[in-house]
């Protein structure tokens, strides 16, 4: 880690409060030296996204000072951060997938010749960045068939174009399997020895103290501890997180599963990809949880859609209670207990422009306690909001405020409240804690349990091998559209055999 006396950045007493009077930071500093990775941690809420806005230029601050390399800023907007050497990738990718790579890294400011894009000087200039950063990636490759992995690193290839030598990573390994995310904190490391300064944001606590130099914790919009990486401790930085110990629930596996709820028989879907499913047959009791693991785009996807109703099978069928859904729409089978966490919350998961109270009652508002005689009843719909909210701890100052404004993490915590409440047949969590934080990570696994130990059939699909071998009963590799492996005792089934699976070697 460098030791240079001025800060590559430095944000100094930023406080931001929005017009309807929320504060989102209280006088917060933060400070980055060449060669450093300072890790941003907090809550979903605690003012991350929002401090690194302002770093970026998204954000203006209400008081403050913004410092890059000693030189106090004025006027920082998004086109001066990027003139001064700070580059931003988001959480969600901001690639065309129809482009390929080269196409995408120079997009906005391409190299011409006679007035056409000059796809020789892109090709050039994605091998020759890529071979100067440690990022190799096929020029010629369609980002819409690249691995989740390597369109991140693209995003950060596309920030290292600008000149950047401040880099702000948004949740990089939110959507990465393990090898995946091995490789991007390699990168993430050989950049810092080239002087780059990164501050990275995630709610993964072993990745920070494998490769963070300083952590910076934030909650309710203040710092409330700042640390060497060296002097810490994953359980220190937990309670500074949340305030209090983090207690992890694990599902009783002594109790006896009941009868076959979920049943699928020889399941194939249709179209181009390792994604469609080949002949997947599945059976899943009432009070069990699956867990289901997998490099992302080789099954899970289609695996839930065919049980949501949202993709057709090509053959095979798909049955709750015994009886098939081959010919019921996705509202029928919400009707008949299937709930949906859905993988994409921002798309599928939940309507943006609705308020929460809205988003919650959405697959059910025509029906009672929320409707009468076609009219619907708001005490009754904001009652059971608020509830809701108090219960999944959903950072909101009213049910009536719209979904949009709320940070990702308690996005999600609105649609995983809405879809376990009352009493499904089957819950379909893809990805259910991706993005949240701690304190909301284990109450959604206390209500996934909770939904189990009522009777539901649970399939959760995650990338995050612990998560699956914390909440689940039994596990199950998709590769390639095909089940390879399973295992019965999760807490046994160690990171190499799941790896090796997800590989596609049968075990």
């Amino acid at each position: 880690m460098s030791h240079a006396t001025t800060p590559l950045a430095e944000l100094s007493a930023i406080t931001k409060v929005y017009p309807n009077g929320v504060v989102a930071l209280r006088g917060v500093d933060l400070r980055l030296r060449a060669g450093e990775i300072h890790a941003l941690l907090g809550e979903n809420g605690a003012g991350k996204s929002t401090l690194v806005k302002v770093l970026f230029g998204l954000e203006e601050p209400s008081d403050g000072v913004v410092r890059i390399r000693g030189h106090e800023r004025a006027s920082h907007r998004p086109a001066d951060a990027i003139a001064a050497g700070i580059g931003m990738v988001h959480q969600h990718f901001q690639l065309i997938p129809s482009l390929s790579v080269a196409e995408n890294l120079v997009l906005g400011d391409e190299p011409t010749r006679r007035g056409m894009l000059d796809r020789a000087a892109a090709r050039r200039l994605c091998i020759d960045l890529g071979e100067r950063h440690g990022i190799h990636l096929d020029p010629d490759a369609r980002v819409g068939g690249l691995a989740v992995g390597d369109k991140q690193r693209l995003e950060i290839l596309k920030a290292l174009r600008t000149g950047a030598d401040v880099l702000i990573l948004d949740e990089p390994t939110a959507v990465l399997n393990p090898h995946e995310t091995e490789r991007l904190l390699e990168t993430a490391r050989s950049l810092t020895m080239n002087g780059t300064g990164i501050v990275l944001i995630t709610h993964k606590l072993k990745e920070v103290m494998a490769i963070a130099d300083v952590v910076t914790v934030l909650r309710g919009g203040q710092i409330v501890a700042h640390v060497d990486r060296a002097d810490t401790t994953i359980d220190e930085l937990a309670v500074a997180m949340v305030g209090r110990d983090v207690n992890r629930p694990t599902p009783d596996r002594e109790r006896m599963p009941g009868d076959i709820v979920l049943e699928i028989t020889g399941a194939r879907t249709s179209g181009p990809g390792r994604g469609r499913l080949r002949g997947v047959d599945l059976a899943l009791r009432s009070g069990e949880i699956l867990g289901v693991a997998g490099v992302e785009g080789n099954g899970q996807d289609d695996l839930i859609e065919v049980v949501a109703g949202l993709r057709p099978l090509a053959a095979g069928d798909v049955t709750i209670d015994g009886e098939t859904l081959r010919r019921r729409s996705p509202r029928e089978r919400r009707r008949a207990g299937v709930a949906h966490i859905a993988a994409d919350r921002m798309t599928r998961g939940a309507a943006l422009h609705a308020s929460v109270a809205d988003n919650f009652v959405a697959d059910r508002f025509s029906r009672r306690p929320f409707s009468r005689r076609g009219w619907l009843r708001r005490r009754a719909i904001d009652a059971a909001a608020r509830d809701a909210v108090d219960r999944f701890d959903i950072r909101t100052d009213s049910v009536q405020t719209g979904v949009a404004s709320l940070s990702g993490g308690n996005i999600q915590k609105v649609v995983v409240a809405r879809e376990l409440d009352g009493v499904p047949r089957v819950v379909l969590a893809a990805h259910p804690t991706r993005g949240v934080d701690l304190g909301a990570m284990a109450r959604i696994h206390e209500e996934l349990i909770a939904a189990r130990d009522r009777g539901a059939a649970v399939v959760v699909v995650s990338s995050e091998l612990d998560e699956l071998r914390q909440v689940a009963d039994r596990i199950v590799v998709l590769s390639e559209g095909a089940i390879v492996a399973s295992f019965d005792e999760p807490t046994d089934a160690t990171d190499e055999e799941l790896g090796r699976a997800m590989a596609g070697a049968a075990a």
